[in-house]
């Protein structure tokens, strides 16, 4: 395991996921953002979202302090979330708002 500190942005407090910035991630790489301390499960590409603590399937993904999808399968922290194990919700959240 490389014991380099990887730079992740966490965007707001309730984020569950934070996005690699620095570079690509490789597996079993040490995570440290902010008081968050752990290795990466996967290889995550720059740009792209990781766990910051499990998530169980069906449960909320929160980005930006808002939910911007929900796990297909259960997530666990220093995992890579992307469309293979995230359900895109934002067509049934804007027909919802529509019916507001």
């Amino acid at each position: 395991m490389s014991d380099k500190k990887i730079t992740v942005l966490v965007i707001h407090e309730k984020d569950n996921v934070g996005i690699a910035l620095s570079k690509n991630l490789s597996k079993d790489e040490l995570v440290v953002a902010g008081d968050y301390s752990f290795v990466a499960l996967d290889p995550i590409p720059t740009g792209h979202k990781l766990a910051l603590s499990d998530i169980a399937e069906g449960g909320w993904v929160i980005k930006y302090g808002e939910i911007i999808g929900k796990a297909k399968t259960a997530i666990k922290k220093g995992e890579h979330v992307h469309v293979h194990n995230v359900e895109d919700i934002t067509e049934s959240l804007a027909q919802e708002s529509k019916r507001s």
